[in-house]
């Protein structure tokens, strides 16, 4: 596969490293996870599977190989850079200074093993005012303006429901780390990943920064065409209770579901620039679609060329056809599922290993003989 051959130690956690380097193990990658004593936090994190592992820590780290070190000993210490020196990619997800003070930052190991690619992945880099700042997602999000915007168009936050900060620096780091990876195969020299969740989802904006880089406005999600400003972007609720979303702003589909609707003097709403006036189509729509059942919007909508979606719970969405047509959700062989690799190739195409590696002692054999398996 694409990443055979290629060595990765991971001391990361919860999502932006493992993230990353699951998608390197789906596509060939040999990636050892350190884990702290008692194991990585996610372990914890119901619910579980049938044999009692927990499905987040599963379908993040299935597939890779774990031992459990603890780093503040010299032994465990020892352990870790005779495997860093042997490693192509080495992942850690702590706050700048943390590595360094037990003893393996970049410098450190970038000196033992000049081919090394190290990639630290943090919530605010490795350099800045706010880079020593403990956060998860919703702290990056909150520093960005992303949660600002996160609201139902009264201005009010609220958590947001997918962690986009980090997924974002997961999906950076790895871009980071594969073109190190290739610059390597010309200077046979390694590099420095700084990758974080901040600068991730500013590098997200190109759409929603006009009115900032503009002219200094903060985007509303009652003004701005892509957050809910736009009727033909947006969310309305059905009789029964449930949602309908329209996906796409282009006129051809305002006119075709307007006039499908009987309802053409609306067209000009459509027309307009999101804001005010397009409120006033939002308004409308809003009592349209008020007046069916959802399941009769789901058959009425297919007739019409209008870009559209049925609002669906994870469960729906999961369940539906696509999903498995896609290979997203593979059969675990024990009643469950896990999340499949997003990642597809023609000739090279990943492999989703089912098992996860699950805590004992059984690290003697890492410990022993570096990366020979035991």
């Amino acid at each position: 596969m694409k990443l055979e051959g290629i060595k990765v130690v991971d001391l990361s956690m919860f999502l932006p490293g493992p993230v990353m380097t699951q998608i390197m193990a789906d596509h060939g990658a040999d990636v050892i996870r350190i884990e702290p004593p008692g194991g990585e936090p996610s372990r914890a994190f119901g619910p579980y599977d049938a044999e009692g592992l927990s499905i987040w820590f599963k379908n993040v780290h299935r597939g890779k190989r774990s031992i459990v070190l603890d780093l503040k000993k010299p032994e465990d210490l020892a352990v870790l850079l005779r495997l860093a020196d042997e490693a192509d990619v080495f992942v850690e997800g702590f706050r700048p200074g943390v590595a360094a003070k037990l003893g393996f930052d970049a410098q450190t190991l970038c000196a033992r093993n000049p081919r090394l690619i190290y990639c630290s992945l943090s919530a605010f880099g490795q350099s800045g005012p706010l880079s020593y700042k403990a956060s998860h997602d919703m702290g990056a999000q909150a520093y960005t303006g992303f949660l600002a915007i996160n609201d139902n168009g009264d201005g009010r936050p609220v958590v947001p429901g997918l962690p986009s900060a980090d997924m974002g620096s997961a999906l950076t780091g790895l871009v980071g780390v594969l073109m190190a990876l290739h610059r390597r195969t010309e200077t046979g020299r390694g590099d420095i990943v700084d990758a974080s969740m901040y600068d991730a989802l500013i590098a997200w904006t190109a759409h929603l920064s006009g009115p900032v880089l503009g002219g200094g406005l903060s985007p509303t999600t009652r003004t701005h065409r892509s957050i809910g400003g736009s009727a033909f972007y947006n969310l309305y609720e059905t009789r029964d209770g449930r949602f309908i979303a329209l996906t796409g702003r282009e006129m051809k589909f305002a006119r075709a579901l307007l006039t499908a609707l009987g309802r053409e003097e609306l067209i000009p709403l459509a027309e307009a620039e999101p804001g005010p006036v397009q409120q006033q189509l939002i308004g409308e729509l809003r009592q349209i679609f008020k007046a069916r059942d959802f399941d009769d919007w789901s058959t009425f909508l297919p007739t019409v060329e209008v870009s559209w979606a049925p609002v669906l719970d994870m469960a729906e969405g999961f369940d539906h056809p696509h999903a498995a047509a896609r290979e997203m959700l593979i059969d675990d062989g024990i009643g469950g599922r896990v999340v499949g690799t997003p990642v597809k190739f023609a000739d090279e195409p990943g492999e989703v290993h089912l098992c996860a590696p699950t805590l004992d002692a059984d690290g003697a054999a890492i410990r022993a003989t570096g990366w020979a398996r035991g």
